[in-house]
């Protein structure tokens, strides 16, 4: 019982700070529900502590005394200056830190109330319900404490001591902004620090001015200048913010870094908290002038309440998830993969054709790429003719997918397992325009339905060249040779392969799947790397490639490597993913390997050759189901992921899901052939608001 608590509190022989950090601790113990999802009960246990210090107003000042003594001797300073996010700390320090702590609990020091706050909220579902507890019912257990009670002679010391910690705090948060307003990353990416006024450092500069004055050291904060002055610092606060945001959009043109993405979190948390102190201590001086004149603005006591409500939510939402390593990696890379996803929703439009000319030069492209494939496949066939080593063997055959990719891509030919990782950021673009914008559902899904054939002709192009040019190299080493460039045996364990039923193929075609979507990830990652540490500009600067090359062809390179690092990289580390899985699979003796739908379709080819076509009509049919599956699973899996990563990375929560699947329910009864075959009428481009 509550009630009891208070008895507890009020039996103790004598105070101590231990006492009253107890006695804090068990009342909040039973505020907790049983689960931390079941609110009402928490709801009504603070509606009954309400009722109960409503009732004996001598409780009530028992427990404003001990959340006072509190702040004032448990070195509260530290609390409020978001240590747990330390931007000083870097992210790998934090990550280290954060994992080492969750195995091994770190040391209470009960002198510091960030400590203290362990002891207070001991399960990590404790802000599960303390944030849905709705801020009218916090307020009225604002209101029932008393905190505007007028003080007296033992109170007046303590809440003086507040007030000083409120404001050492205000002047740490001060110097750690103005310090990161000088960091070398952040003037690199936003110069006008230097040429202008910062206003990380103007804000330390008010501030200091502020508390420098006569009224700041004595219980006079309520004044009218020093209300101006916090005004004032806190729109500098507002234009430090809005010089965070800025280099945050930047970096989705300019690149971005670890370091700098933990470093601009770490100065929004920084810069908010500040604000949300100050505008707390200028609403409480507000309202205890008010008080002082006998007239209760409600308003501005409500507005108080609510900060220090919000401020308190934050705390315990900080100490529950101070060890979160997976929160941790989802706040600091929300912009690198923003940076990574916007790289491939620009490459993924060039994927998705609006008209029939975009549509008939996607599958030139495809079929192109199918019979540079068809050479790849039968290099690959070559190599394990050889029965090398494994790990030569994996290298060989990474450098053959790796540089038969890059080829590719230097002819402008197109793989149509390349576009779902691609398309998918597009899609995910268009996506979040839509939930805020109704009438671009329309846009959604004609840029779906447009993606869908763009994705069947791309396969069609690949699949309708690589299985003719694999036959005809076949054909022709049995003519050249006499001899069949693959066994019997072989061509039975190929066709083998493709089984859905009674192989993993399609197992093996979730991880290729999975390696397209770490291949998309990796060309987005390398054309940041190119932008943000200027690759291009540094090749032009080397005298050395200016003597061989000349100023023209260098800088002729400088602009190929800038807009095609990323592909380049992309596609040879797909090749070297591809390449490495079958020997990952030997190397932990586990049933590892990939199934590329058209590399599968190429030893179809090589395998009706020497079966010598002698094929029922009912094993064609099955080998064209067993690669139609294969190329749904490649698709499927590469894109779902890169869907997910590109609507994380955007933060998108799409509502509309039903009314999406509805439009595209009808646009496919209407317009069937929509999805198979642009219409005679061209369509514009769809575009994508990248910002």
């Amino acid at each position: 019982m509550i009630e009891n608590v208070f008895e507890r509190h009020i039996n103790e022989s004598v105070y101590s700070p231990q006492s009253t950090a107890k006695f804090i601790a068990r009342l909040i113990a039973e505020i907790r529900p049983p689960k931390p999802h079941q609110v009402e009960a928490a709801i009504k246990a603070i509606q009954a502590l309400c009722y109960l210090l409503n009732s004996h107003p001598e409780k009530a000042s028992q427990l404003r005394e001990a959340i006072l003594r509190l702040l004032s001797e448990h070195k509260p300073i530290s609390l409020f200056l978001v240590s747990r996010h330390s931007a000083f700390s870097g992210f790998f320090t934090e990550m280290r830190r954060r994992i080492g702590h969750k195995l091994l609990p770190e040391a209470v020091d009960e002198t510091y109330l960030l400590d203290l706050f362990a002891c207070f909220f001991t399960k990590t579902s404790d802000e599960i319900w303390v944030q849905a507890v709705p801020n009218e019912v916090w307020e009225k257990l604002i209101i029932a404490i008393g905190f505007d009670e007028p003080t007296n002679l033992v109170t007046q010391p303590i809440i003086e001591s507040c007030r000083q910690n409120f404001l050492a705090a205000t002047q740490v948060l001060s110097y750690r902004i103005a310090a990161l307003g000088l960091e070398p990353e952040l003037l690199r990416n936003h110069p006008e620090l230097e040429q202008h006024t910062s206003p990380f450092i103007a804000q330390q500069i008010e501030l200091a001015k502020f508390l420098a004055s006569p009224e700041a050291n004595t219980d006079e904060l309520n004044s009218k200048s020093n209300d101006t002055d916090i005004k004032h610092i806190l729109v500098m606060l507002n234009q430090c913010s809005e010089v965070v945001m800025k280099i945050r959009r930047n970096s989705a043109v300019i690149g971005t870094s670890i370091q700098l993405t933990f470093m601009l979190q770490g100065m929004a948390q920084q810069v908010t908290r500040l604000e949300m102190l100050l505008e707390i201590l200028d609403h409480i001086s507000i309202n205890e002038k008010a008080i002082q004149q006998e007239v209760i603005d409600n308003v501005a006591g409500s507005n108080a309440n609510l900060k220090i409500i919000k401020l308190f939510k934050e705390l315990v939402y900080s100490e529950c998830h101070k060890n979160d390593v997976s929160e941790h990696l989802r706040e600091n890379m929300e912009v690198m993969a923003l940076r990574v996803t916007e790289n491939a929703s620009r490459a993924g439009e060039h994927y998705i054709t609006g008209n029939r000319k975009e549509y008939y030069a996607l599958m030139r492209s495809a079929m192109g790429a199918g019979v540079i494939i068809a050479f790849m496949s039968m290099i690959k066939i070559l190599l394990a003719k050889q029965h090398m080593a494994p790990l030569t063997e994996a290298i060989l055959f990474s450098l053959n997918y790796g540089l038969g990719f890059i080829l590719i891509h230097i002819l402008h030919f197109t793989v149509a397992t390349k576009q779902p990782a691609m398309t998918a950021a597009a899609i995910a673009a268009s996506i979040d325009a839509t939930d805020s914008k109704s009438k671009e559902m329309d846009n959604l899904v004609a840029m779906i339905a447009n993606t869908m054939r763009s994705q069947i002709v791309a396969i069609l192009g690949n699949v309708v060249l690589v299985i003719p040019i694999a036959i005809l190299i076949g054909w022709g080493v049995l003519h050249f040779t006499g001899q069949h460039f693959i066994t019997v045996e072989k061509a039975n364990i190929l066709i083998a392969d493709i089984d859905p039923i009674r192989s993993g193929s399609l197992f093996y075609a979730a991880v290729a799947g999975i390696c397209l979507f770490l291949s998309g990830l990796i060309a987005g990652y390398h054309d940041n790397l190119a932008i943000y540490n200027k690759i291009p500009q540094r090749l032009r600067a080397v005298a050395g490639l200016q003597k061989i090359l000349g100023i023209a062809r260098l800088n002729r390179v400088a602009n190929y490597v800038e807009n095609n690092l990323g592909a380049l990289a992309g596609n040879f580390y797909f090749g070297c993913l591809l390449g490495g899985m079958t020997a990952i699979g030997v190397l932990f003796g586990l049933p590892f390997d990939i199934r590329h739908i058209t590399f599968s379709s190429a030893y179809a080819g090589y395998s009706a050759v020497a079966l010598d076509f002698m094929l029922s009509w009912q094993a064609v049919a099955y080998i064209a189901l067993s690669l139609a599956l294969i190329g749904f699973v490649n698709l499927a899996v590469s894109f779902s992921l890169a869907l997910y990563v590109a609507m994380k990375s955007r933060k998108v929560r799409f509502k509309q899901w039903r009314l999406l699947l509805g439009n595209l329910a009808t646009r496919l009864n209407q317009h069937p052939g929509e999805f198979i075959f642009p219409p005679k009428k061209s369509t514009d481009k769809i575009t994508v608001n990248h910002e």
